[in-house]
């Protein structure tokens, strides 16, 4: 291992950081993680927090899940990898099919196709969309819709039906055909509506009339996160999936539900589909699936595309990674999925995500700064941060920063997203852990209350 220095004065000058600027990682330095045990990691300079970034949401089960550990080890001894590409399988990705099947079941879901990670899920989704409906016939149905501040990984495809500007923008064109719905998110809308349900009835009442404008015949999928996350956590209210698996149904178009984050116990259910009680046609799993511990996802199919593609010699899927079905992903999540039911942590989610959820709400009535909190289903919870309640003027990026910083400093990491301060923990953390995090996010946003009360002063 390098010394310390060696790594500060290289990380930003020899490696380009995802989502963010080659400049942004000089600039501002980021944390170099070290270490990690239960729900806390370590830093280079030996300070530990609870994590309460969950990795990237994804270390469901915290950082010392020995079985998963044990069985990624084990497996690297036996089948380190084989491709499952036409001609060859292996075992422990056949298992893991038959396991996801039965976990998917209530949703629907029966064949699995395995992919590197979230956004591969996702490409893969909307090729196997287009390639469903030319099988049947409708070739003229290659568009797809999705919603205004969804989020749906970094390929081509997940780019083109995000609905966030900072995703797009420096990669258009991006793939034509791509439509975008307004989200139900009571704190900004265009129709000015705080309702949520009324809110839900006009975000379907736009998507009958998108479908009606493009046409419903030209139209592939809809692809929607149960509970919108990297947007800035916004759940819908419980009558909007319902509705729109309902129209997409009576228009024929496929529902893909993207639960790379909602997936595995997340919102305090199984899946996010679960949660609201619908049936999708195609789910997009990745993250927990490994408990973050290798990279892996899995493409779940239900039973309209399956009768489509099965027993039909026209349909070859042009379409894979070479990491497919990779054997010790395989392995990890078999482990992973055992010990995600063995603890039941729907259970530890949906009560330490009201714990986390009402003391975020208590910190609004606190800090003029916390605009609107978000959450209420399991361990998803974002705090948007406004310069003025009145005008919902966005909080400045060094305020925002100060409040990471010192909460940070004070035993708690947490996600800065714009405006968002977004918490996604491991699902088996305890009441004191969220305790931690609390105490550790009040003193970011004392701090940053401070700062600005100084810098009004000053003016």
């Amino acid at each position: 291992m390098k010394d310390s220095n060696f790594l500060k004065e290289n990380n930003g000058r020899l490696m380009w950081h995802p989502m963010t600027s080659p400049k942004d990682s000089i600039d501002n330095p980021p944390k170099i993680i070290t270490g990690s045990g239960g729900v806390t990691i370590t830093d280079i300079d030996g300070h530990s927090v609870v994590d309460g970034v969950g990795g990237l949401w994804n270390v469901n089960l915290g950082y010392s899940c020995q079985p998963v550990k044990d069985a990624m080890a084990a497996q690297l001894d036996k089948l380190p990898y084989y491709s499952t590409f036409r001609g060859t399988s292996n075992d422990v990705a056949i298992e893991l099919s038959f396991e996801l099947s039965k976990f998917f079941e209530p949703d629907g879901m029966s064949r699995a196709f395995f992919t590197s990670g979230g956004s591969d899920s996702v490409e893969s989704a909307l090729r196997l969309a287009r390639q469903y409906h030319k099988l049947r016939g409708e070739e003229g149905r290659t568009k797809f819709l999705s919603l205004k501040k969804g989020y749906h990984g970094t390929h081509i495809g997940g780019a083109s039906v995000n609905g966030n500007a900072n995703f797009r923008t420096a990669y258009e064109p991006l793939l034509p055909g791509c439509f975008h719905i307004p989200a139900p998110y009571t704190y900004r809308n265009p129709f000015n509506e705080t309702d949520p349900e009324k809110l839900a009835q006009l975000c379907v009442q736009a998507l009958e009339d998108e479908i009606a404008f493009q046409g419903a015949g030209t139209i592939a999928a809809m692809i929607m996160e149960p509970i919108l996350g990297a947007g800035g956590v916004i759940p819908p209210h419980k009558s909007f999936a319902p509705m729109v698996q309902e129209i997409c149904n009576r228009n024929g178009i496929l529902l893909i539900t993207d639960e790379v984050i909602t997936a595995y116990g997340r919102t305090g259910a199984w899946s996010g589909a679960r949660l609201w009680g619908i049936q999708p046609d195609m789910m997009c799993t990745a993250k927990a699936i490994t408990n973050g511990y290798f990279p892996f996802g899995a493409l779940m199919l239900g039973h309209r595309v399956v009768e489509v593609f099965e027993n039909n010699p026209a349909a070859k899927i042009g379409h894979g990674y070479t990491y497919s079905g990779h054997p010790v992903g395989a392995a990890a999540a078999l482990a992973c999925l055992k010990e995600t039911k063995r603890l039941n942590v729907i259970e530890n989610a949906a009560a330490r995500g009201t714990q986390l959820f009402e003391g975020a709400q208590a910190l609004m009535g606190k800090y003029e700064i916390i605009g609107n909190v978000r959450g209420g289903h399991g361990l998803m919870t974002a705090l948007e941060m406004v310069s003025d309640r009145t005008t919902k003027k966005p909080i400045d990026a060094d305020t925002a920063q100060t409040v990471q910083d010192v909460t940070y400093d004070n035993g708690a990491m947490v996600r800065v997203s714009g405006p968002n301060l977004i918490l996604s923990p491991p699902l088996v953390l305890t009441e004191d852990d969220v305790t931690i995090m609390l105490n550790a996010i009040d003193a970011g946003f004392a701090a940053a209350t401070k700062s600005q009360a100084k810098s009004q002063t000053l003016e």
